[in-house]
């Protein structure tokens, strides 16, 4: 595979990662390996059912969750995405949600995303801002800033 197919592999999954509805997972779906690898601070599963599994709770989660890639950086094998997210989280009394993370996009010898690892902040982007649990999140979050 060449660096020109790699670069259309990544524009194509970022396309349908931004644009990513309930009701289009199968344009992501085409796109990765059967064996593909998705983790993020709460999930590490394999496959294409776990994969979909991680989609189908966060639709069923969120209201109206979106990315936004602010950025894009490749090498061989590896692509990195920056991005945001915004979403409601569903039964929380007004729960915005924001979280800006980082994304390894793994592509395989056979041009199909082999792994998904997500890396944000779980801490302070979203339990500290979740009611009774950021009780807990504060104090430890605090214990460990530098004084200033």
């Amino acid at each position: 595979m060449n660096a020109n197919q790699q670069t259309d592999i990544i524009k194509a999954y970022v396309a349908a990662f931004t644009t990513l509805r309930a009701n289009n997972i199968d344009t992501l779906l085409k796109m990765i390996d059967d064996n593909v690898r998705f983790s993020d601070p709460f999930n590490d599963v394999y496959g294409k059912v776990g994969f979909q599994a991680i989609f189908d709770h966060m639709f069923k989660t969120c209201d109206n969750p979106c990315f936004v890639v602010t950025d894009i950086a490749h090498s061989d094998q590896v692509a990195y995405l920056r991005w945001d997210m915004t979403a409601t989280l569903k039964n929380w009394p007004k729960s915005g949600l924001f979280l800006s993370g980082m994304s390894e996009i793994h592509i395989g010898d056979n041009g199909l995303i082999s792994a998904h690892i997500d890396h944000w902040d779980s801490a302070s982007q979203l339990l500290a801002k979740l009611p009774i649990i950021n009780v807990l999140i504060h104090p430890i979050l605090r214990r460990f800033r530098i004084p200033v």
